[in-house]
């Protein structure tokens, strides 16, 4: 029903005849009888009306077609029934059956001409169907009569001639068969003369006669074998490529990549080749070190060879480690020397052909597949250098790595260094390489090595120091640090990699690269001589002189004065007066002038001690480590650094430290001076040596990088007044220092150019700060000789006994000048003493005097500041006194203007000033001591000024010196 609804929607309101063609014969289930028709022409036919009637038909009449009509209006009737509504609503059930059986009516008189036209179509196909079965049959009956009078006949004759030409044909297939199955034979025999291309040759042509006679089962066989054929000569030109690794020639890998080019894997053959290359790098580095465990162990035990390589490197022992190292390297060269030749190989072969095909160019696919092939082969070996390289640097670390090289011999490990620097100069020529992986495994090993090595060193340089006499060690004059052999690598511009004992004598290695020279034969990593013990060494004078006729010439020297200036042969005249002096300076204190710096005896050769030296060796030392091995040339710098503070902080203490003369605040140590005193103390002199050991594991590591403070030894005397107190240890010591600060400063520029750029502000520092104050330590070593020398003590009292109250002008000066006077001289007589054992410098002799001077001048200020009583005439008197000591001071010596003269001059002059002037004085003359001003105000203005006044100039005198205490 409710197909018949949505059809009859469709369709509209069109007549019963149309709607009933329209309907399908299953859709027609049902035609309306003629009582039916009777009453649908009877009801009303306004088509409106209806379709209204059959949009009242309820939705459920619709559903399916198993709808129980019946059930559900019986089920629909109320409880109670009324016959009268019974009929109304039978009669609206009817209208609506009337209706819906007129619209089918419609509908299959519409499709009825459809009917008709269809049928008929059917009854024509039925008719030709029958016809078509007619001709088939007698199609049938007519190829059998063929069949039996012609076919069997005439193909039988064809089929015969057939069977025999396949028959001929088959004797052919079984000679050729006959014939390839005694080709295995020969192939053996070439296989045994390693005719590889050959074999390969005559196997595939076997090969493509056997495919053309597959289908024969004995072929089958024959084309199997012929195959395991192929395949065993695949495993031999393998086991040949493999051979190239070791020992390239060129026949062989010609032979060798020409089976490979008729096989078509060229690319396989150099995947193979790369593969051979690295296990030819493991077994070879594994035998090599296998054998000298081996040969150490004593014994064939055959638990070392399942070791693995890194742990089989653990058992390598000192003696032969590097042996090992110098095997180890040369068997890596030949394998990459291999490689190297392996490349030419290709490049000349890539000529050849490239020359062949622009000459014939007919074959253009077959020249692209070959163009495709050499990209390959070029790209796949080019790309192999740095894995082959790789593979070296990490099979050499893990050798590197396995042993401890902290105990070796310096010699043994610049030996080390040498056989890396120049593996590293050969992976730069081989790929390129800058080896970081060697670097940084050298370097760790250098870094571990050298603070050990260090450790050492300085302890050395302690028991040195503390053994150390400080006699002159007699060199020449001309001696240079680039004579000793330590520095032998600075004469000629050298490349890093080259070992300082064995720099070759050609420049061949400058324009020719190691592949190229080694190439027929030889290997860089031979093991030379070392030359350096044939040099000797010529830096030592004998007794002091170069020879005989300098020591005669040291003397004539000084014995001729046509060299002294005309001014130094004049009258001398007073700089401030401009008066000349009673007499004229004579020749003898002219030549004495002349040869100030006490060197009548000594040529002019520098002054060190064998300590000095050793510290300069070990210096040369370090810079060959450094040299050599860049990456670590910070921690070299500065553990050169630590050389010289320890040397300088000796001196220092064994020369130079006394706190009584320090307090004396006349800045003899200069602040830059006691700041890198301090400084090394607290980095590098361990000072609890004989303390509590039980300490932090941090305080044990950082006491690990300390050195105790040297003692001095008890052989150096440094209270006798007759050499001077020490004088001539005190000069070998300073001026050695003074001498190895020059040296470093000839080396900044060596340092400068290996530091790294980032730590070289702590070169900067070091030499500003450290080597720079070398000079500095003069003036508190020499102080306290200048204050031992002269009995200042004496003086003192010889002044305490003159009475300076006089009433008149005198004209003769004191007693205690003179004796000031022969101190000074004695203290000359001494001088020159010790010059005959040690030569003194000038600037030396300059600063003893210096001191002593300006010890004695402020002497003299402190006896005039002990005066009780002082008159007019005694200040005249102590100007008389120190003219007196100036005109003689200065005919013993050379120095202008004499130091602190003007500090004495002046604290004379303000016994003249008045009250007023005085207090300005105080303020202006702070480097008087308080008890020294408050002299002057008792003494010289007491009698003048009343109680305030004085009271007053004393206030002023304590607040100048409040900030002192």
């Amino acid at each position: 029903m409710q197909k018949i609804k949505s059809l009859m929607t469709r369709q509209g309101l069109r007549s019963p005849q149309e709607s009933v063609n329209d309907l399908s014969p299953i859709e027609s289930f049902r035609i309306p009888t003629k009582e039916e028709l009777r009453e649908l022409h009877e009801e009303p036919t306004d088509p409106q009306a209806q379709q209204e009637i059959i949009n009242s038909i309820e939705e459920v009449y619709f559903s399916n077609d198993s709808f129980d009509i019946v059930k559900y209006e019986l089920e629909r009737l109320p409880p109670v029934l009324s016959l009268q509504e019974l009929e109304e609503y039978r009669d609206k059930l009817k209208q609506q059956q009337a209706a819906v059986s007129k619209k089918v009516a419609d509908l299959i008189l519409e499709k009825q001409p459809a009917y008709v036209e269809e049928l008929e179509r059917v009854t024509s196909l039925q008719t030709g169907l029958q016809l078509a079965a007619v001709i088939c049959t007698n199609g049938r009956r007519h190829l059998n009569i063929a069949k039996e009078g012609f076919t069997q006949t005439s193909l039988g004759l064809l089929a015969n001639q057939r069977k025999r030409q396949l028959l001929i044909g088959l004797l052919k297939s079984l000679r050729t068969i006959k014939t390839l199955q005694r080709t295995d034979v020969r192939l053996s025999e070439m296989l045994e003369e390693e005719d590889y291309p050959g074999a390969i040759q005559l196997c595939l042509e076997c090969q493509k006669a056997a495919s053309t006679f597959k289908h024969y089962s004995c072929i089958s066989e024959l084309n199997s074998k012929l195959q395991d054929t192929l395949e065993q000569i695949e495993e031999q030109l393998d086991v040949a490529l493999s051979k190239i690794c070791k020992n390239f020639d060129i026949n062989h890998y010609t032979k060798v990549q020409q089976a490979y080019r008729l096989l078509g894997k060229t690319q396989t053959a150099m995947d193979q080749l790369h593969m051979h290359f690295t296990q030819a790098i493991h077994n070879t580095v594994f035998q090599v070190v296998l054998g000298y465990v081996e040969l150490c162990a004593g014994n064939t035990d055959t638990k070392f060879q399942k070791l693995q390589y890194k742990d089989l490197c653990t058992h390598i022992t000192s003696d032969s480690y590097i042996p090992c190292l110098a095997d180890l390297c040369k068997a890596l060269w030949e394998v990459m020397l291999s490689y190297y030749r392996t490349m030419q190989w290709h490049e000349n072969h890539d000529q050849d052909e490239a020359a062949v095909v622009s000459s014939d160019g007919n074959n253009v696919i077959g020249t692209e597949e070959n163009s495709f092939d050499r990209n390959y082969v070029k790209k796949k070996l080019e790309h192999g250098l740095s894995r082959i390289w790789q593979d070296v640097q990490l099979k050499v670390k893990t050798y590197l790595l396995g042993t401890d090289l902290s105990n070796f011999k310096y010699d043994d490990f610049i030996f080390v260094l040498d056989v890396i620097s120049r593996l590293m100069q050969v992976g730069e020529e081989f790929c390129g390489s800058k080896s970081e992986v060697l670097q940084e495994s050298i370097r760790k090993q250098s870094v571990n090595y050298f603070k050990t090595y260090h450790r050492t060193r300085l302890e050395e340089l302690r028991m040195f120091l503390e053994n150390e006499t400080w006699e002159l060690c007699p060199v020449k004059s001309s001696f240079s640090i680039l004579q000793l052999h330590e520095f032998k690598f600075m004469e000629q511009s050298r490349s890093p990699s080259v070992s300082p004992s064995k720099q070759p004598a050609s420049a061949i290695s400058s324009t020719v690269t190691l592949f190229e020279q080694y190439c027929n034969g030889g290997n860089p990593f031979e093991i030379q001589a070392d030359s350096k013990d044939d040099e000797t060494e010529d830096v030592l004078a004998s007794n002091g002189y170069e020879s005989d006729e300098q020591e005669k010439s040291a003397y004539q020297e000084y014995d001729s004065d046509s060299d002294v200036p005309e001014e130094l042969k004049r009258d001398y005249v007073d700089e401030q007066t401009g008066d000349a002096p009673i007499k004229s300076v004579s020749r003898e204190t002219l030549r004495s002038r002349k040869r100030s710096d006490y060197n009548l005896n000594k040529v002019n050769a520098p002054i060190l001690t064998n300590t000095t030296l050793n510290v300069i060796r070990l210096v040369g030392k370090y810079m060959q480590m450094m040299n050599i091995l860049k990456p670590i040339a910070f921690d070299v710098i500065h553990f050169m650094s630590q050389l010289f503070d320890y040397y300088l902080y000796a001196v220092y203490t064994f020369f130079g430290r006394n706190d009584t003369f320090e307090s004396t605040g006349l800045g003899l140590s200069s602040s830059r001076l006691r700041t890198t005193l301090n400084r090394i103390q607290e980095s590098l002199i361990d000072l609890e040596v004989c303390a509590d050991p039980s300490g932090t594991l941090t305080a044990a590591e950082e006491r690990k990088e300390k050195v105790p403070s040297p003692h001095l030894s008890h052989l150096v005397v440094l209270t006798s007044g007759n050499s001077l107190y020490g004088l001539a240890e005190r000069v070998v010591a300073t001026e050695s220092l003074v001498f190895l600060a020059e040296q470093f400063e000839f080396l900044q520029p060596h340092l400068d150019a290996v530091m790294p750029a980032a730590k070289k502000p702590f070169l900067q520092q070091f030499y500003s700060q450290t080597v720079s104050t070398a000079s500095e330590l003069r003036k508190p070593v020499y102080w306290i000789v200048a204050a031992k020398a002269i009995d200042y003590e004496q003086m003192l009292l010889l002044m305490a006994n003159v009475k300076w109250d006089v009433k008149e002008i005198m004209s003769q000066h004191n007693v205690y000048v003179d004796a000031l006077l022969k101190e000074f001289e004695e203290f000359n007589r001494r001088l020159n003493d010790v010059s005959k054992r040690v030569r003194i410098p000038l600037p030396v002799s300059n600063i003893l005097w210096e001191h002593c001077i300006r010890l004695a001048n402020r002497t003299l200020v402190e006896g005039y500041a002990n005066v009780k009583k002082c008159s007019n005439e005694g200040r005249a008197l102590m100007q008389l006194d120190f003219q007196q000591f100036l005109m003689k001071l200065e005919k013993l010596t050379d120095i202008r203007p004499i130091p602190d003269k003007e500090f004495v001059e002046t604290y004379i002059k303000a016994y003249y000033l008045t009250e007023n002037d005085m207090e300005c004085w105080i303020k202006e003359h702070r480097e008087y001591s308080t008890k020294q001003l408050t002299n002057l105000v008792n003494i010289c203005l007491g009698t003048y000024i009343n109680k305030k006044a004085r009271q007053k100039l004393l206030a002023t005198i304590d607040d100048i010196d409040r900030p002192k205490r």
